[in-house]
Parts: structure tokens; sequence; C-alpha cells
């Protein structure tokens, strides 16, 4: 009962806040500002004075146009455009209610628009593996995509976060900068098959914190592994009716300087207790695809990641200007998993010019490696079925390796708005050698409210 009542206190406070947006709009003399960090100012104050009271809001605004110029599956030129709203709170429950290293905080995302990847760069019986609109996915709905309560113990040497959030939020986190989805956010969960749900989908989940000390901490979780929730019109289930599983990452996180700048290092190891089934043997250990008995399932699915982010220059003795290099890799069960392995390496520079000072220049190239299982399951599929023309519909793609590098400029037009135009070139969509290389021309726009 106390916790339906904390709930729904919480609750009020985003609907309160939601009013006092549209109110403070009309009176608030610092809206539009370039100064501001918020396109709707601070509300003739009043916004500064609810994050001292322990309340902040957070509204958002991400918005990416992908137009196909060359290349692809369909190269019948369009384009595309997807875009999501979010709308939350964060809040300091000290300030509120005297909860000493407590905080909370609820999210609503709401996501629509099409997708470039889907039917023009890649064959849509294979798709791409990437997406040139990383914005685009988990359905045209509003979600519920974060509602945790967090708290810090022991001088906050272990903190102990729980509710319902995403694996990404915590493990394996990466900025989300670029457009191509290869580029941005949580790797492991573009490519760990169907077990770790990425933003903005949620799960019932915990994750426990040490801080080792200044530069060093560990962490483990455990998130409720339930496909249920990916469905159009579960954005708001909280129920466990559906659960397959339990996935547990753990990760080691070092964040040391080097040269007196920043860098983040992460390692980790995921492991899902659900039943996977295997890509390629049926039950007896023999080609499911020749058999046409049922695949293998397997008792659970593993991998691993390491991350790295690192500024290796200042601009003329200033640290928030400069060169930083980032790099992914991720690594997959060959059993069950459609890709097995993962690499990208990015560089950004920031303030490249002296009368942009907050603007960025970023370019990016990643592979995608598709399980040799499941290239061979798909060739003996097509053998079993007869065809060995591409064109002919049944016929199912073979798939192994796409490639993804992008270029693109951060316009830093005001402190609450960032134009990001640039350029994907995708060798082999979907991994699929027949489908010509694409040229996407891409547009990403970031606001806050």
């Amino acid at each position: 009962m106390k916790k339906k009542h904390v709930n729904a206190r919480l609750i009020c406070q985003v609907s309160a806040a939601a009013a006092l947006v549209l109110a403070g709009n009309a009176m608030a003399a610092d809206a539009f500002s370039s100064d501001s960090k918020w396109m709707t100012g601070d509300w003739g104050g009043e916004r500064t004075k609810l994050i001292e009271q322990g309340i902040d809001i957070k509204a958002d605004y991400v918005g990416e146009v992908g137009g196909n110029l060359h290349g692809g599956y369909n190269d019948d030129k369009t384009a595309r455009y997807a875009d999501q709203f979010g709308l939350g709170v964060a809040l300091d429950l000290q300030k509120l209610w005297g909860w000493d290293n407590t905080q909370a905080k609820i999210q609503l995302t709401n996501r629509n628009g099409y997708n470039i990847s889907n039917d023009r760069v890649g064959d849509p019986r294979a798709g791409t593996l990437s997406s040139s609109q990383e914005v685009y996915g988990r359905g045209h709905m509003v979600r519920l995509t974060q509602l945790w309560i967090q708290h810090q113990f022991f001088d906050n040497k272990l903190d102990v976060k729980a509710g319902y959030f995403g694996e990404g939020e915590d493990f394996n986190t990466f900025p989300c900068d670029f457009q191509n989805l290869a580029f941005c956010g949580s790797q492991v969960g573009n490519w760990a098959t169907n077990i770790w749900y990425n933003w903005p989908v949620s799960q019932a989940a915990i994750r426990v914190k040490y801080n080792i000390n200044d530069e060093l901490y560990a962490q483990i979780g455990a998130y409720n592994q339930n496909p249920s929730q990916l469905e159009h019109g579960n954005g708001f289930k909280l129920s466990g009716s559906g659960t397959k599983g339990t996935v547990l990452p753990v990760e080691l996180v070092w964040s040391p300087k080097v040269n007196s700048l920043p860098g983040e290092y992460r390692v980790g190891y995921y492991k899902s207790t659900a039943d996977a089934d295997d890509v390629r043997e049926d039950v007896n250990g023999f080609d499911a695809a020749t058999t046409g008995d049922a695949y293998k399932t397997h008792s659970s699915k593993s991998g691993y990641w390491f991350v790295a982010q690192q500024q290796l220059t200042s601009h003329n003795g200033d640290a928030s200007r400069g060169l930083n290099i980032a790099a992914n890799a991720t690594f997959h069960d060959k059993d069950t998993n459609f890709i097995d392995n993962y690499q990208s390496v990015m560089f950004v520079y920031k303030g490249p010019f002296d009368a942009r000072p907050k603007d960025d220049v970023g370019i990016g190239a990643a592979r995608i490696h598709v399980n040799d299982d499941v290239k061979k399951n798909a060739e003996l599929l097509n053998a079993s079925n007869g065809v060995a023309d591409y064109d002919n519909p049944v016929f199912s793609p073979i798939r192994e390796t796409e490639y993804n590098y992008e270029i693109n400029y951060g316009f830093h037009v005001t402190n609450w708005l960032t134009v990001r135009p640039n350029l994907q070139y995708i060798t082999h969509p979907g991994g699929v050698d027949e489908v010509d290389n694409a040229l996407v021309a891409g547009l990403k726009i970031q606001s806050t409210f």
C-alpha cells in the first residue's frame, strides 16, 4: 500500500509540472533565449525554484530525417521522418521529503514516424542490421520509460536503484549524438537478440553499484525479461505476466584522468536465464532447415562487452574543447544469437572553430557480423525450398557483414537546440551482398524544452 501511495504522489508531481510548463511559457521573459538551458525558459524564475525544492522537470524532443541519396535495395529516392517526445521529472527526495541520499524519476516517451532503412536501404526480407534513424522503433505509442527510486548507503559507497528502467541506462552506457544506431546508445541491446531492451522500453529491475574509489566502481543488476512489454498497447504494463526469465549484467567501470583529460572504460558480461532457440541445430543436433524438426532449446544465452571513451586533447588549454575517441565492442553466444560480434570506433572534435566553440564534428565506422550459423541456416533453407534465385520472393537472403559509416556536424544553435546534419554510408545493407551500398543524408534535431 505504501508503494502505491508513493507512486501516486510521484505521478501527481509530473502532472503539476506539466501544467507549470504551459503556464510558465506565457510569462517567461527568457523563453527562446539562446543562453537559456530550456526553450521555454525559466518560467519567470519558477523553474529554478522548483529545482531548488527538488523537482527538476524534463521535457525534450529528438527528430531525425533520413533520405536515400544513392543505392540501397530500392533507389527510388524519398525521405522519412521519425521522432520522440519525452516528458518526465527527476526528484530529489531529500529536499522534498527529507529522505537522505534518495532520488526518484518518472519518464514518459512517445515515438512516431517512419524509417528509411526498412524498405529503401535494406531488402524488406532482411532489413538492415543497424538503422539510419536510431530514434525509430518500439511502436508508435506512449511508454512509461522510467519509474525508479535510488538510494545511497555508507557515505555513498553503495548505490541501489529499483523500479522500472532499461539495462542500457546503467550498463554498457554510451552517448547518442550520432544518428546511425551503430554509434548511438547501449550497443549490447542492439545485438543481443530479444533479451536486452534499450530505451524507451522499461522492465522491472534492480541495480546495485559499489564505489571502490573515486575512479572505479562495480555494479550488478537483475532485469525482468518480458517480451510482452514490447507489444503495442503494453507501454504501461507493470505486471509480470509473460515473463521468460531474468537478464543479469555485471560491469566494472574505470574513469581515470589521462593528462588531466577525462576517460571512461567499461567491461561487462550479461547472462539471460530464459530459454533460447539455437540458430541452426534441431533437437537432435542436425540442421533444422533440412530436417524440419524444431530448433534445439538452450537454457540460457550470454555475451560480453567493452566500451572506451577518452578525451585526447584540449583546445588551447580549454578542456571543454578538443579531440575525443570512443570504441565499442560486443560479443555474443554463437549458439543462440543472430549477431555474434560488433565493433565500432568514433572520433569527435568539440569546439573545432573559435567562432563556434560549442559545435562538434564527428566521424564513425562500425562493423556488424552475422553469426556464420545463421548464414548456413539460410543456405540450407533455400536448398530445402529448392530456390537459388535471389529475386525469388521465397528466397532467404544470405547475410554476413554490414558496415556503417557516418560523418556529422553538430550546430549548437542555442543552449537548448542542436541541429546535426550528417551523411551515412552503408556497405552491404543487412549484410546482404546483393544489395547495393547506400548513401543516406540525415538530419538530427535535439531540443530541450
